[in-house]
């Protein structure tokens, strides 16, 4: 889960540089205001989980949508199919 979790950290990271460089357009800035905040959450879902201990109840779901969410990067070259749910 640890290599999920710093693929999930490192496409937001990309992802944010990407928008970022973006901003100066109007679709660039429709994009910032839709996008950052949920990459903020997944970022967010990730430190959670980084942090709980892995007899918490909410381990697994959380594991679970972490990787539901990683599949939206399924074509990036380093995504493993084993993080799959």
């Amino acid at each position: 889960m640890d290599d999920l979790l710093e693929f999930l950290v490192a496409r937001i990271m990309d992802d944010n540089h990407a928008y970022a460089y973006a901003a100066g357009t109007l679709s660039g800035e429709a994009l910032l205001d839709r996008h950052l905040p949920m990459l903020d959450l997944i970022e967010q879902l990730a430190n959670s989980y980084k942090a709980m201990d892995p007899s918490d109840s909410r381990s697994a779901g959380l594991a679970h949508a972490l990787r539901v969410l990683g599949q939206s990067y399924a074509e990036h070259p380093a995504y493993q199919q084993e993080w799959r749910p």
